[in-house]
């Protein structure tokens, strides 16, 4: 079993969320499978068919998260070198080819969310950018090309 790597922030996410699951979705979809269940004939009822995907699902993602914080490791911040990206690290890196700045936070996996910024330290720029320092040159190789970065601040 793969290690899962997750800031406090992340961990807290996931765990927020199975908590939830747990503890108000579950009830939360009970009442509408009794409600449902109420309603007469199984076979034909669109409410009981609904509330059944929705407990499969529920359940899967339940079951998900807790397979998840089982192997999670929480990256500790004390115990990383401060003057290089790893998880954790906000990036500001320099697009060498068109001169754009970009501000990227590294994640896990699962923590990792575009629009926000936040990188997985599993895609092909996170991998290229993880130990490296402030003023490295990186290449990153993507699928349409190779990418030029430069390295500009590097904070925790």
């Amino acid at each position: 079993m793969d290690r899962i790597y997750l800031t406090n922030k992340g961990y807290e996410k996931l765990a927020d969320e199975l908590e939830f699951l747990k503890n108000v979705k579950r009830k939360e979809i009970s009442v509408a499978l009794e409600h449902a269940r109420s309603l007469g004939d199984l076979k034909e009822n669109a409410e009981y068919h609904a509330a059944k995907d929705a407990v499969s699902q529920n359940e899967r993602r339940i079951r998900e998260l807790d397979d998840k914080l089982s192997r999670v490791e929480i990256i500790d911040d004390s115990k990383i070198d401060k003057d290089k990206a790893y998880i954790g690290a906000k990036l500001t890196i320099l697009d060498l080819d068109t001169e754009d700045e970009f501000k990227y936070t590294l994640v896990g996996q699962d923590e990792a969310n575009a629009l926000e910024g936040l990188i997985s330290v599993t895609s092909p720029v996170g991998k290229s950018l993880l130990g490296h320092k402030k003023d490295d040159i990186v290449e990153v190789e993507v699928p349409v090309g190779k990418l030029n970065y430069k390295i500009i601040k590097i904070t925790h």
